[in-house]
């Protein structure tokens, strides 16, 4: 069997149910099982993984996971009714007596244990303590002795991965002795193949190996068909690179295979908020206040949807997620996003600078440099562009990071080309890059060059933002027609966007012989501004 399931009853018997749940998936969805020919061992299957989110306190998925089993259990056959009950409620046992009580002992009491003397939940406790007080070199010890006891602690491999170590350097924690039933804990044969893929998979994904990350889980994903855990993170990943379409489509199946999952729901939210689908947003956020109104992706998803009525009312829910989960790395970005719509870069920095002591991923640098040119920090920009592109050496986006900074001032616009130029040759498919070049073309006068290369992209992306930049040009050389025709494009696409709104609304009065810049000079102000250009084309 790829999990075996009394690694699962051993972490619930020592409280540890998250690390519980997220095997108990791979034990759902694995293709050994077969639902029709083995009803009764999908329905234990099942169970196991209830007892695991009802410890959770996830009692909605707990019980919609129950009624699965049931649904199992129904056609199990009468002669095997009798065991199969047996199995069940064996499975749902509460936690050893034996366990330990987190709530009466602190953490100079813990440090005073022996570590060889520590069980499985006082070492992850003590792994969790030491990395939430910055204490790496503690929690990195601690984590490594969780996986010498059990290899099967999903926590600690995640977290040893996020704090540096390699994939190599966690697979030889894992026991190698064989146990009192003379099997070895974790053999390295078939069955055991896909914790190491995931180990990887995780290490990928760490130090921002998007790609290679992406291709585990993908391999490990037909080795466990509609893994709520594997699909979310995929989603995750694909949300970070900007693949928004595979991403929206990896969060919609895991909310069709489990309709009560609240982790990286956030993430979704902003994706929604990104494609202007307020419908589904608005069902979402719905959705999530009637599962759990207390975890911090509810808010996070409250304040997505709160940022286009009321910026201010976003941000204090924004705030609100992090008071909840100081570790929860979208309620920062989420909060440096909305300081930089309202003009407060300097806080926005000490936000994004959050998010990147917790995990620096793309979005976090892209944050810092957006928030440093917001108030005219060239320096610290570049820096932290070039920061970036040394954390992904691969990265199309970062390489654009960098021509981001130099475009934001005129001496620097030919080396922001080549970087633009260099984005595209590793990325072809990289809008964010050729809306950018075209701008830079645009800016200095080079019409019918930008014109060409958004055509070029619009023959393979029926893209929203690639419409809205050709009106632009289109209007700034007096075409109106051809303007007008892209504007009305990009409403077909997407009836949302709001730079296609303001520039129909612009291009009318043009139209009519009205200065579209009279009655709205403040707004026009706005959009001329550099720094606007350059965070614009970003989001673009």
């Amino acid at each position: 069997m790829d999990v075996p399931k009394e690694q699962i009853t051993a972490l619930l018997d020592n409280a540890l149910f998250n690390s519980a749940q997220l095997l108990g998936s791979f034990l759902v969805s694995s293709s050994t099982v077969n639902a029709e020919t083995s009803p009764h061992l999908k329905a234990e299957n099942l169970v196991l993984l209830g007892d695991a989110l009802f410890r959770e306190r996830e009692y909605r998925r707990a019980i919609h996971t129950y009624k699965q089993a049931l649904q199992y259990y129904k056609i199990i056959p009468k002669q095997n009714s009798t065991s199969s009950r047996s199995a069940l409620s064996a499975s749902n046992r509460s936690s050893s007596p034996n366990s330990f009580n987190i709530c009466a002992i602190n953490e100079n009491e813990m440090e005073g244990i022996p570590s060889k003397a520590r069980n499985l939940q006082m070492s992850l406790l003590m792994a969790k303590l030491y990395r939430n007080t910055k204490h790496t070199r503690g929690a990195v010890t601690c984590y490594r002795e969780c996986l010498r006891q059990c290899p099967y602690v999903i926590e600690a491999i995640i977290a040893l991965a996020e704090l540096g170590a390699s994939a190599k350097d966690i697979i030889s924690l894992f026991p190698q002795t064989p146990n009192r039933g003379g099997r070895a804990q974790l053999d390295h044969g078939d069955s055991s193949r896909w914790l190491q893929r995931y180990v990887e998979a995780q290490c990928c994904i760490a130090s921002n190996d998007y790609k290679g990350g992406l291709e585990l889980l993908a391999e490990l994903l037909q080795r466990f068909p509609n893994n709520t855990h594997i699909l979310l993170e995929m989603a995750k990943v694909e949300a970070i690179i900007g693949k928004n379409d595979e991403a929206i489509m990896n969060f919609e199946k895991v909310r069709s295979i489990d309709p009560y999952v609240v982790t990286y729901m956030d993430e979704y939210a902003m994706l929604l908020k990104m494609k202007s689908d307020y419908s589904k947003l608005n069902k979402l956020v719905h959705d999530l206040l009637s599962i759990d109104p207390t975890r911090p992706e509810v808010f996070v998803a409250l304040s997505v949807l709160w940022e286009r009525k009321d910026e201010r009312g976003a941000l204090s829910y924004a705030e609100k997620s992090i008071k909840i989960d100081e570790r929860h790395i979208p309620g920062y970005l989420m909060k440096g996003n909305l300081l930089l719509a309202l003009k407060r870069p300097e806080s926005a920095v000490m936000a994004f600078r959050g998010a990147q002591e917790l995990r620096a991923d793309l979005r976090s640098y892209q944050g810092l440099v957006h928030s440093y040119l917001a108030f005219s920090k060239v320096k610290e920009a570049l820096y932290a562009a070039r920061e970036a592109m040394k954390a992904m050496p691969q990265s199309a986006k970062a390489l654009k990071l960098v021509g981001d900074v130099h475009a934001s001032n005129s001496g620097g616009r030919e080396k922001a080309k080549k970087f633009y130029e260099s984005a595209l040759r590793l990325e072809p498919g990289y809008l964010g890059a050729a809306l950018a070049l075209a701008e830079l073309h645009v800016i200095e006068g080079r019409n019918g060059d930008a014109v060409s290369l958004l055509e070029r992209y619009l023959k393979d992306w029926a893209d929203d933002s690639l419409h809205v930049k050709l009106a632009q040009v289109f209007a700034a050389t007096n075409m109106l027609q051809d303007s007008l025709s892209h504007y009305q494009s990009a409403l077909r696409i997407n009836p949302q966007n709001e730079a296609a709104k303001k520039g129909l609304e612009r291009l009318e009065k043009q139209m009519k012989g009205v200065d579209p810049d009279a009655p709205e000079e403040e707004e026009e102000n706005e959009v001329d501004d550099a720094d606007a250009e350059q965070e614009e084309a970003e989001l673009l």
